[in-house]
């Protein structure tokens, strides 16, 4: 069935935006965040692992973890974040790239940041697309031996329906459309894509560092909101709502939301206690 140009931008705009991208470009201007990127910071003894964030698709660092960033900071972590896979739309909308390319750009970033801090191993906190990318990076390009830690949140491993519009951009064939307006990255989330079928198979994880995935079932990005989770011997899936009752958080919403940064801190070192509030966000 063929589609034509205005047919198929009908399609691609929603979808585009449906993953934040759109969102992501209007507001991608943020200010670096204090405290952060420091590389003279030197790890404490309770806190021996500089943390890693990695931003969602179309989002930045500084835009993406304004909150999370300095809440980390402030317990005490070392805390580096970088911007990937920028592409057409300028160099603060990242995670456009195909997500093999952006992987290898977190490894050379996780490498710098050890060089710079001297810790052997760091942890890898990351948003939607960034739960996606280090897991890439875990599993085929080495990084299993650099990270202690992964916590992913509003993850995703098995792609998206997006309300049924990837679903639809599937049978009309339009992978090769997604990526053809810059956004490559998009293609690869398409359920049964080529990237996802490798990252898949056989497991997301691999031996070595700890998972843990924090999803939302209010998620209306990625959907189903399962598509975060997996099972595996050194993974931990973490339904907020099973744990927060009153937390009514979507998918970019759990950028801010004060139970996400609990789960995130309680991942990372499990003597710090979760502890839930009600957390209403009526974003996606």
């Amino acid at each position: 069935m063929p589609c034509h140009g205005g047919s198929m931008r009908k399609l691609l705009i929603p979808l585009l935006a449906a993953v934040g991208l759109l969102a992501g470009a209007a507001t991608a201007g943020a200010a670096p965040t204090s405290g952060v990127n420091d590389y003279s910071c030197t790890p404490s003894a309770q806190h021996p692992e500089p943390v890693v964030l990695v931003h969602g698709l179309g989002a930045n660092g500084p835009l993406n973890f304004a909150t999370l960033a300095p809440t980390l900071a402030g317990h005490g972590y070392c805390v580096f974040y970088l911007t990937y896979g920028t592409g057409i739309l300028g160099p603060t909308v990242g995670g456009l790239k195909p997500m093999e390319d952006s992987a290898a750009e977190l490894g050379a970033f996780v490498d710098r940041v050890r060089a710079a801090t001297g810790a052997a191993k760091v942890d890898i906190v990351g948003h939607s697309e960034g739960s996606t990318v280090p897991a890439y990076y875990l599993k085929f390009l080495g990084g299993a031996a650099k990270v202690t830690h992964f916590v992913g949140f509003g993850a995703n491993y098995a792609g998206t329906s997006l309300d049924g519009l990837a679903t639809l951009a599937t049978l009309l064939h339009l992978g090769p459309a997604l990526a053809g307006v810059g956004c490559a990255s998009c293609a690869e989330y398409l359920p049964g894509s080529e990237f996802l079928t490798r990252l898949d198979a056989g497991g997301v994880a691999v031996p070595g560092p700890t998972y843990t995935n924090i999803v939302s079932k209010y998620d209306t990005v990625v959907t189903p909101y399962t598509s975060g989770v997996f099972t595996a011997p050194n993974a931990t899936n973490i339904v907020l709502q099973d744990h927060c009752s009153l937390d009514f958080t979507g998918h970019l919403g759990q950028a801010v939301d004060p139970n996400v940064a609990s789960f995130v801190l309680n991942a990372l070192d499990p003597s710090s206690p979760v502890r839930c509030q009600p957390f209403f966000d009526p974003g996606a």
